[in-house]
């Protein structure tokens, strides 16, 4: 299995919960996909996105349950990253964990995390 990963406000994640599926935070919306990260890419995301936001969740989603609606594309530095062009289904997601702040002030992402 296969695990990416979404960075993003707990209430928004918990609104998500309600629905029944994550339709993207507002930059997923206006570039028309839900921007994921690989395990190696997650650091950087963090740093480069979210330093200094609290209330952070991190979402561990199984690609392959995303069918062909998951495309890995060029990004930041011709990187291949995971888009998910339409919502989540939260039935992909395999865990959600809290994402403090580490003292630099970027998301400390947990001890555990795959390489």
């Amino acid at each position: 299995m296969t695990l990416i990963y979404k960075i993003c406000p707990e209430t928004l994640w918990r609104d998500a919960e309600g629905l029944g599926r994550f339709t993207g935070a507002g930059i997923d919306r206006a570039d028309g996909f839900i921007h994921f990260s690989t395990a190696a890419q997650l650091a950087e995301t963090a740093r480069r996105h979210f330093s200094g936001q609290n209330d952070l969740v991190l979402v561990a989603v199984e690609a392959e349950a995303l069918g062909p609606a998951l495309r890995f594309e060029p990004s930041r530095g011709g990187d291949l990253f995971p888009h998910l062009y339409g919502d989540l289904p939260l039935d992909a997601v395999r865990s959600v964990s809290a994402l403090p702040l580490g003292p630099d002030g970027v998301p400390a992402l947990p001890a555990e995390m795959p390489a």
